[in-house]
Formats: structure tokens, sequence, C-alpha cells
């Protein structure tokens, strides 16, 4: 196969919106591109790479990773890798890559959680598998209930002092989890710059408490499945249709989450998406981002339209109080 070189566009700057992270120096687009589905050894490599070149195009400069991302695990950082080689090599310090570590990976005690012997290997593999010297964010993928905060916080300060990551964060980490290891992160001098938990429209625990320990501490925030899995798109306003992720072996979208009274509601929200001017999914990611309190939406895509669709959510991120009170009024 012929490939075709890739040079980025000259207005990738002109319409992202970009975000300070907390209280860091570091700046994320307010949408970034997660690699969760569809750059996986099963998918098909000239679709994702024609992604991330859109994306980056578009002035998406952030790619979130994780070891276990695929299907099967680890092969979507074998894939970036290979767009990275490609046509990315003379723009790597305008791109922010991360990597996470802390589900199933190997097995024997060592191939999954928190412990300081997991999370260097890993990251040792998924800098390997991309093909870099280092990354720009590491993060600790979940909250490991039995080995110590204080070990696993120590390893994310080992890897930054090693060279291996620029910044770290958490994700899925409750208020009180979230608080503690900021904390000791700080004590080591090596701070907590960002935090990547679920949020959107029909999501909302990040509101009671989480948002104010990130304030508090000085961590920004990146919201994964701020479309709810799909189910804030227009995809589903007429059901389920064969080609959606409900439709399909989706682990985290199944058929009996797109019910009746479900599509009533993304009906109403899709109403008022349309009176702004907007797609469903361009108001739900403003929704993510209004006020300012989280610092990226984490799209997924499985083609470039999407990617497109989400880039234009930054057009209009403003809402009247009325607006918000009829979205609190139709998600219940």
């Amino acid at each position: 196969m012929i490939h075709v070189s890739y040079t980025a566009s000259d207005s990738r700057y002109d319409t992202m919106t970009y975000n300070r992270s907390g209280k860091s120096g570091l700046k994320l687009p307010a949408i970034s591109l997660g690699l969760w589905h569809n750059f996986g050894g099963i998918d098909v490599f000239e679709n994702g790479r024609a992604m991330i070149r859109r994306a980056f195009d578009l002035g998406i400069t952030h790619f979130d990773l994780a070891n276990n991302y695929g299907p099967p695990p680890g092969s979507a950082e074998l894939t970036f890798g290979r767009i990275l080689k490609q046509d990315f090599s003379s723009y790597r310090d305008e791109m922010i890559i991360s990597t996470k570590a802390g589900y199933y990976m190997w097995p024997g005690p060592y191939g999954e959680w928190g412990s300081k012997k997991y999370l260097v290997s890993s990251l040792d593999q998924s800098l390997k598998r991309m093909g870099l010297d280092y990354v720009d964010i590491f993060y600790h993928h979940r909250p490991d209930p039995n080995t110590p905060l204080e070990e696993t916080m120590a390893a994310l300060d080992l890897v930054v002092r090693q060279g291996k990551a620029l910044y770290v964060g958490i994700s899925n980490y409750k208020p009180e989890e979230a608080q503690r290891a900021s904390r000791i992160l700080k004590e080591l001098g090596t701070p907590c710059v960002i935090h990547q938990p679920s949020y959107s429209m029909m999501n909302r625990w990040v509101e009671d408490g989480l948002l104010d320990v990130l304030d508090e501490e000085g961590i920004g925030s990146i919201a994964f499945s701020p479309l709810a899995g799909g189910v804030l798109t227009d995809r589903y306003l007429n059901g389920i249709s064969p080609d959606s992720r409900a439709a399909g072996p989706s682990v985290f979208l199944k058929p009996e989450d797109i019910n009746d009274a479900k599509i009533a509601k993304v009906r109403k929200l899709n109403d008022l998406a349309s009176e702004r001017g907007q797609k469903l999914s361009q108001m739900a990611l403003a929704w993510v981002l209004r006020g300012g309190r989280v610092t990226s939406a984490l799209i997924g895509a499985s083609k470039v339209s999407q990617i497109e669709d989400a880039a234009g959510a930054v057009r209009n991120l403003a809402f009247s109080d009325e607006e918000l009170a009829r979205i609190d009024a139709i998600v219940g």
C-alpha cells in the first residue's frame, strides 16, 4: 500500500479552545480524542489513521490511550505508534499523549491494579508499543483497594523522575481518594494535574463532591463518556439502528440501556439542541464543559464525521439559566 505523506493543516489552531489543567502549565484542547475503541487490532487501520489526522487538523492535540485499549489489549497503542511513526514524527512536540495502567494486562500477581511493579512495567510496555521515549500524562486507571495509596503515588512520582512521563493523573477515583492521592503527590513533589472521571448529563456523580475537591487541590479534569456511550447523540432518536454500539457486542452500552423512557428524554434534549443551532452530541459536550469546571471532554469516534461534529461543539459553549433548567427537568 502506498502511504500518502501527511502535512498538518496551517489553520489547526484557529478554532479550537485550549484550557489550563488545574493550576499546572498544561493546556488541553476542549475536545480530546480517546482510543478506547475503534483503534484496536480488529479495526481498520486506515480509518483510525484518518480520524487521528483529521482530529489534529481540527486542533485536537490530545490523544488518550491506556494499556488495555484494543481489542486485543495493547493493540490501540500499537496502532497509534504506527500512525505516529508514519504521520506525526515531526509534530510530537505539539501533541499531548496519555496512557494509563490499572486494569488487567497479563497473568500473575503483577499484571493489574496499583503496585509499583505493575505500574512501572506497564508504562515501559506502553512506551515500547507506541515507539515513544515518554508520555505527556500517565494515569493510575482505577483505585487499588489492597495496595497502599502511598506506593501507587510513589510509582507515579518515580516515572516522572525517570523521564518516562511529564505529568501524572488519576482516573475513577472518588472524592476522598482523589484528595488523599493529591496530597501524597504534592508531598512527593510531583503534583496530580488531572483526574479522568465519567461525566455526562445522564451521569452526574462528579458534582457530588469530586469537582469541589479538584478545584480545592488545583487539579484539572477530563470527562470520559460525555455522550453517555452514544445515548446523547441523534443515533437513538428512533430506537436502535443495526450499526450502532447498542446493537453490537458492546461492553458499555446494551439494548436494555436504550428504553422508551430514555428515548423520550433524548428527543426532548435533541429539540433543545436544535433551538441552540447544535446537534445533540454538540450540546452534550458543551454542557460538560459549561462554566469552565471541566478542562476537556474526551470523545470516542468510529468515523471522521463524528470528530468534526465534536470539534464544532466549541462554537457554542454558553447556556442560559433557562436552558440549564430545561435540561435538568428533562433528565430528571
